[in-house]
């Protein structure tokens, strides 16, 4: 098979990957062989790839791709979100540019939209992942609004509300004005943001006397239905009882006392509004006070919001605080540091709004989770140190809000056959609800069409919470052969930001539903950012486009970037250098195969340098093997790739293939020949999980093969024996070679020129490595010594000493000028820095850190002086 001269990504990826496909490597069936599965963090289904994708699913692919290689029945589920907030406002948008109003529709036309948006864009994401070689299990691709998953969830919704850990209550909860929909608490991101504290002055009813309240929210007074002072407040004690007057809607309000209010806040006088603060709302209950929602669901006033009405929060803040000030009711602002609420998806202020929703409870559930990660170790986070982060919100966790004011998700199964707050049941269809309904009311002349089904949706992560069980039919049909032999999967990829709203609620679903952790190991990347440590964004303008970067380094090249500059847990700072480096190292290893197969190949004698090379680098294989291992148990992914790579640039491709070389235009034996090919393979395999597309390519050119010898299913390498004394005296002949190599430079005396090397060999280094050191130097004969060498060049081993006669080969007195002129120059350096280290201010002021690097300076520069003055002594 002809080798191409240069190396085609382009070409290569598209070829192999069709290859895999139709040889269908990446399916996965049960069967004996010991499992290793794995589930996809599902992207939104209408998502593009980005980097943070790219260095997930390139990890994935490098765990899945090497547990393929040893021989487990691998499986990779993909799949992608529906993503209820995201895809639904971006149908909405659409509607719009087409002039539809998603109100003026029912529920099953903007539902069909809404499937017909993601017909269209869903699933891009997963096609974009092929090209970077993700080995996924497609056949299984699932989707979280699929019919499996859909029933799945409406089940597990049941489930709980017949458990009593699902209830409806009517609660104050985070409202995005927005998406015009709740969140729960893990979605709002908390900010601290330069605002306002504005003080008001309230008139006394029935006096010229005012109070004085300070407010961040001078447009809430409207819905204002008590002013609270503290009852050990002696400032306001002449207020008890008394009422004041709202500025503007001139309301009527009490003075309420209660310890709650904070005496050292502002002027000591609360404002309290109950629809728009948890904290008043609690109040409002304890005092029995009037609710007043002055809110719109796009944060816009409503009709207690007087002339305000329609327009928006904050035009009304700036308005209202005009109108206060020219009113006389506003009495001076303050810069006030807030800290304020944003939703995690739409990034606008969340507003406290109250509601009936549908509501969680935690705390029980939550207890086999925490233990998991906390006790018993059932469930392994890497980094460790996110242990802590999990811990504290398992320990504080809250009843998870799951109902969401939107149409696109799994509509909650409730059905109201009456207007009582209890008035409804909870069943998986309308016949069953029908039944339940007729039950509960006593009523048997109910009809279908007197139940009216909830028209919320259930929160996303309410379907993703169960993707490990899910994607295997788990909760349909719990013990079907699939889960019971994929379940629980191995290991996780994700990103830290999703530890409580995914993992964390994977864990808790998994114990809740069947006593099984879903997964043994958490591996948690970093945040992908650029050279400025900025978080890549599209405002920024700083992510590259990801599939741009694979048609310019390869898909291989690309994973290779990333993963060398990825550390667990840690933030990446992705420099599109690192991707060059990846290309680069592809090319080497292509042009290294290419040289191979150059060769012609003799039935000739072994040379012993062959030899020794050979059997040096199988221990070196060895070695390596181990330390990747080891490397894999920790999910130390990024370092595996840094020893495979410094096994096959340094040590293969620098070293081994030199020494095996042979001399120009003359064959190579056999034996070398096919055992360098053996131990070739073997580096594609340890390189296959990192760079699938290449190391495939590569395989198939050394030999013809059958689909049954594809290198995606070979066999991973088994570490064999391991001569540590053959691999300390390789590192050592290495830095001999080193100084023959320097003098050559230093000297300018071309390879052709054969040079002569006397040791004295202190160390009592063997001899075996000589004729390696005789081929790659080109020295001629090597002399044991009993006493150093006069006129010759020398360098240091260890406690060896090397010399090199120079006599004929170099101007001896230009060599003792140059030498001199260094000599001074180190000298004078020397005194420099001892002069440093004898001022006494200097060495106890200045750092310790600072104080070593001297030290260190001083200790080289006296080293060099005695090299220089020996080589000076040897030339004189």
């Amino acid at each position: 098979m002809e080798i191409p001269s240069k190396y085609n990504p382009k070409s290569t990826e598209s070829h192999w990957y069709a290859y895999w496909m139709k040889n269908g490597y990446f399916h996965s069936v049960p069967d004996d062989r010991e499992p290793y599965s794995i589930v996809i963090p599902p992207p939104n289904v209408t998502g593009i790839l980005h980097m943070g994708h790219m260095l997930n699913n390139t990890l994935q692919d490098v765990l899945i791709r090497r547990a393929r290689l040893l021989g487990k029945n691998a499986c990779w589920v993909p799949g992608t979100d529906h993503a209820s907030i995201a895809t639904e406002a971006k149908v909405v948008a659409k509607l719009k540019e087409q002039g539809i109003n998603k109100n003026e529709l029912t529920r099953d036309e903007f539902l069909k939209h809404a499937w017909d948006w993601t017909h269209q864009y869903g699933g891009i994401i997963l096609e974009q992942l092929k090209k970077l070689g993700c080995s996924c299990d497609w056949d299984r691709t699932a989707f979280t609004m699929d019919q499996e998953r859909y029933d799945s969830v409406i089940k597990v919704f049941i489930d709980l509300y017949n458990k009593g850990l699902i209830y409806r209550g009517y609660r104050m909860v985070n409202w995005d004005p927005e998406a015009k929909t709740t969140l729960s608490d893990e979605e709002v991101i908390y900010e601290e943001k330069q605002g306002l504290l504005y003080y008001l002055a309230y008139d006394i009813e029935g006096s010229d006397e005012k109070v004085t309240i300070a407010t961040t929210r001078p447009e809430t007074i409207l819905g204002d239905t008590a002013i609270c002072i503290n009852p050990n407040d002696n400032r306001f004690t002449h207020l008890k009882g008394k009422k004041v007057i709202v500025p503007i809607c001139n309301r009527v309000i009490p003075i309420i006392e209660d310890e709650y209010v904070d005496m050292e806040f502002g002027t000591g006088c609360l404002k309290v509004t109950p629809a728009h603060d948890i904290n008043d709302k609690a109040l409002g209950e304890k005092h029995s006070l009037e609710t007043i929602d002055i809110f719109n669901d796009d944060a816009s006033l409503n009709s207690f919001g007087l002339h305000y009405e329609g327009k928006d929060r904050f035009v009304v803040r700036k308005e209202i605080s005009k109108e206060l000030k020219e009113r006389g009711y506003l009495v001076k602002t303050e810069t006030h540091i807030n800290k304020v609420g944003t939703s995690e998806r739409t990034k606008a202020v969340i507003e406290p709004k109250l509601s009936d929703q549908w509501f969680l409870k935690m705390e029980d559930l939550a207890k086999p989770a925490l233990d998991a990660v906390m006790e018993s170790g059932d469930v392994k986070l890497y980094p460790k140190k996110f242990e802590n982060t999990y811990r504290h919100w398992m320990e504080n966790v809250r009843d998870w809000n799951i109902s969401r004011q939107l149409w696109w998700g799994q509509q909650i199964p409730a059905y109201y056959f009456g207007d009582g707050q209890e008035d409804f049941v909870v069943a998986a269809n309308l016949e069953d609800a029908l039944k339940l309904a007729r039950e509960k009311s006593g009523n048997s002349s109910l009809e279908k069409t007197d139940l009216r089904q909830d028209s919320d949706v259930l929160d996303t992560w309410f379907s993703s919470w169960l993707w490990p069980m899910s994607v295997f039919g788990g909760i349909m049909d719990p013990d079907n052969e699939e889960v019971n032999y994929y379940y629980p999967t191995n290991d996780l990829v994700t990103g830290p930001d999703i530890l409580f709203f995914w993992v964390a609620r994977m864990i808790v679903a998994g114990y809740e539903f069947r006593g099984k952790r879903p997964f043994e190991n958490v591996y948690f990347t970093g945040l992908v950012r650029d050279k400025q440590r900025r978080k890549m964004s599209k405002s920024l303008g700083n992510s590259p486009d990801a599939l741009k970067l694979i048609d310019d380094y390869g898909a291989d090249g690309v994973r290779v970037g990333l993963l060398l500059s990825s550390a667990a847990g840690n933030d990446l700072m992705f420099d599109e250098d690192l991707c060059q480096q990846g290309k680069n190292f592809a090319n080497k290893i292509w042009n290294g195969f290419r040289l191979l197969k150059g060769w012609e190949i003799a039935d000739i004698p072994q040379p012993e340098a062959s030899k020794i090379g050979l059997d040096w680098y199988e221990s070196k294989l060895n070695k390596t093997l181990l330390e990747i291992e080891d490397h894999f148990s920790k999910f130390r992914i990024s370092d595996a790739l840094m020893s495979v790579y410094k096994l096959v640039w340094d040590d293969y491709s620098s070293s081994l293939l030199e020494i095996i070389k042979p001399a120009y235009q003359q064959p190579i034996d056999r034996t070398s020949f096919d055992r360098v090919i053996h131990l070739f393979e073997q580096n594609l395999k340890l390189l296959h999980p990192f760079m699938p597309f290449l190391t495939e390519e590569v395989w198939q050119h050394i030999k013809e093969r059958n689909a049954d010898e594809a290198l995606v299913i070979a066999k991973w390498p088994t570490a064999g024996t391991i001569d540590e004394q053959l691999i300390e005296e390789f590192d050592f002949t290495a830095e001999v070679i080193a100084g023959i190599r320097t003098i050559r430079k230093n000297k300018n005396i071309p390879m052709k020129e054969s040079l002569e090397l006397s040791v004295l060999n202190t160390e009592g280094a063997g001899k075996r490595w000589d004729v390696v050191i005789a081929k790659l130097t080109n020295v001629s004969s090597i002399d044991y010594l009993d006493e150093q060498l006069e006129g010759a060049l020398t360098f240091r081993v260890k406690s060896n000493e090397y010399f090199v006669p120079m006599e004929g080969a170099i101007d001896i007195e230009a060599e003792i000028k140059k030498i001199n002129e260094e000599l001074t120059y180190t000298k004078g350096f020397l005194q420099s820095v001892q002069k440093k280290l004898s001022n006494e201010r200097f060495v106890n002021n200045a750092p310790e850190k600072v104080i070593a690097i001297e030290r260190q300076k001083l200790a080289d520069a006296e080293a060099k002086i005695e090299t220089l003055e020996k080589s000076l002594a040897s030339l004189s």
